[in-house]
């Protein structure tokens, strides 16, 4: 066995199908491959279609900006990853709720825990 040649993997890409509504991380191709900055942007999946040419299928999104929404068509999903929302929340999924220094926690979680206390007459939800 210590003769044996070592074998390459290939890299594997994700084969994902986005719906329409899902928040996704997608880059601008040629602005990465120069080495631009501004090269990757968050996005809302819109619609999928297929390309009559390369048969392959395309996104169009709308590319979500503090400075305003922008539609960005014709998006390859080998450049885009879904934005999973355990990810987003993670913060308040795993706040120290037990912690009497708010300081220990997240803004998101604070905020969380302000508007669950107001909404429920002060009392902390039950454990599971």
């Amino acid at each position: 066995m210590a003769n044996q040649p070592h074998m390459i993997q290939p890299a594997v890409r994700p084969q994902t199908r986005y719906r329409k509504g899902d928040l996704v991380l997608f880059r601008d191709v040629e602005r990465l491959w120069l080495g631009l900055p501004g090269h990757t942007f968050i996005g809302r999946v819109e619609r999928s279609w297929t390309n009559i040419h390369s048969q392959k299928l395309l996104y169009d999104l709308t590319e979500l900006n503090v400075n305003g929404n922008r539609a960005r068509a014709g998006i390859d999903p080998d450049y885009m990853r879904l934005l999973p929302s355990a990810d987003a929340m993670h913060d308040i999924d795993t706040a120290p709720l037990s912690e009497t220094d708010t300081g220990a926690m997240t803004p998101a979680a604070v905020a969380w825990l302000r508007q669950h206390l107001a909404q429920h007459n002060s009392a902390l939800p039950e454990r599971y």
